[in-house]
């Protein structure tokens, strides 16, 4: 008896328990037949997704559960290779045995330590801005700002291909919405133009992730500061690898702190766990501290994930090696395919689409690579625009050019007998 030894459960409400459990049955019986539809159109679509499962640690060379070789990984934001750092993990443990397996609150209850605060700090000296603030991901820290940030009064302009996370948290602010086409400045110019906003805020990913292309910060920051407006830019797919130190697109572009605002992750080159930050003038963070959902209402990041990224950005500043080591991979990558005729998407970046439009081809192209010991995703609508499938390939510091001469190797051997080339 569930309800102890001494416990009476009436007729009645035996009764009543079982039309409770029949309406329940029969509600999930509905609930199953709706989503088996949805699961199937996805499925005959061919854009159904298969998660792959991985034995080993991360690295350029890694072990699934359908080979019984490893393979060799072209499709991690791996980008440093300091996912599996011997440094970088001793830095986590050392973190595990002197702050414990997390704080069981969020940050304003009893969630800071001495180490939040360290790594914050190091965030902003690696930026060159006034303060940081930490979330468990940067999909927080975008859910987190707009709300907090932007008023009726207020009006915020997003680029059209601005990542999920972006889309997702404007929606929830009150601000005026406006979208540009994407890195299209002088339709930003025209729209900012219009407006007569209190504060104005133009937003872009400072790499645009399925592309591999990068924003044209000089000349938005041109038109921002033109119309008096805040520049916002998320840097996950560029914070310790673009530039020549790896301080992203802002360095990249030369804008330096023409940029405001700076949200990215902990949770790609720099370390690959988890965790993303909002970094930029000292007010934007004590405002977010005091009223960001996601900060105010989220367990804070655990002390070993804060360990390995304050070892990361040590390792950072140290040495512009592992930056050096991205772009000379990925040019390599890139020259080797061109020549072999593909199609990629960007002209730097480490992120290599190779165009192929079709979803069932991305899909099948990249089932024939795995079996060549190749390891990456198609990717297809709704990640991408229907008729933009491909396959994004990405490089690492930690690939060898032998590891990257092997992969295109496979590319021409399967995208002849497909056709593709």
């Amino acid at each position: 008896n569930i309800f102890g030894p001494k416990a009476v459960v009436s007729t009645q409400s035996t009764g009543r328990m079982r039309l409770s459990g029949r309406l329940y049955s029969q509600a999930v019986a509905a609930l199953r037949t709706i989503l088996d539809g949805e699961l199937t159109s996805i499925q005959a679509a061919g854009t159904y997704k298969h998660e792959r499962v991985i034995t080993t640690p991360m690295a350029p060379h890694i072990g699934v559960t359908t080979s019984t070789e490893k393979v060799l990984n072209f499709c991690s934001n791996n980008y440093l290779g300091l996912s599996s750092h011997p440094e970088v993990i001793d830095a986590g443990r050392q973190a595990l045995d002197n702050f414990g397996n997390g704080l069981s609150s969020v940050r304003f209850i009893c969630g800071t330590q001495t180490i939040h605060k360290e790594l914050e700090d190091a965030i902003s000296r690696f930026h060159g801005t006034e303060d940081t603030i930490l979330y468990i991901s940067c999909f927080d820290a975008n859910a987190g700002i707009f709300e907090t940030l932007l008023t009726s009064e207020d009006a915020v302009f997003s680029d059209q291909l601005n990542h999920a996370s972006i889309i997702d948290g404007i929606r929830l602010c009150k601000a005026q919405k406006h979208r540009y086409l994407n890195r299209d400045v002088a339709d930003l110019d025209r729209q900012l133009s219009e407006s007569s906003a209190r504060i104005k805020l133009v937003v872009t990913d400072g790499v645009f992730s399925m592309d591999g292309t990068i924003a044209p910060l000089p000349e938005i920051c041109d038109v921002a500061d033109k119309h008096g407006a805040l520049v916002f830019i998320d840097e996950c797919h560029a914070t310790g690898f673009l530039g020549s130190t790896g301080r992203g697109t802002p360095e990249l572009t030369g804008v330096g702190n023409r940029v405001h605002i700076i949200n990215s992750t902990l949770g790609k080159a720099l370390g690959g766990a988890c965790g993303g930050y909002t970094s930029g003038p000292k007010q934007v963070v004590d405002l977010l501290r005091q009223r960001s959902r996601p900060y105010l209402f989220s367990n804070t990041m655990p002390p070993s994930v804060v360990g390995s990224a304050i070892k990361v950005f040590e390792l950072l500043e140290d040495s512009s090696e592992l930056p050096e080591l991205v772009d000379r991979n990925t040019m390599h990558f890139r020259n080797r395919m061109k020549e072999a005729g593909f199609t990629l998407s960007g002209t730097t970046h480490p992120i290599c689409p190779v165009m192929l439009y079709d979803a069932a081809l991305a899909s099948s192209f990249a089932d024939e690579l795995l079996k060549r010991g190749i390891y990456v995703i198609g990717f297809s609508f709704p990640v991408v625009p229907k008729g933009q499938a491909r396959i994004r390939v990405q490089m690492s510091a930690a690939h060898s050019i032998e590891d990257i001469d092997r992969c295109v190797d496979a590319f021409i051997e399967v995208g002849k007998a497909k056709n593709v080339i």
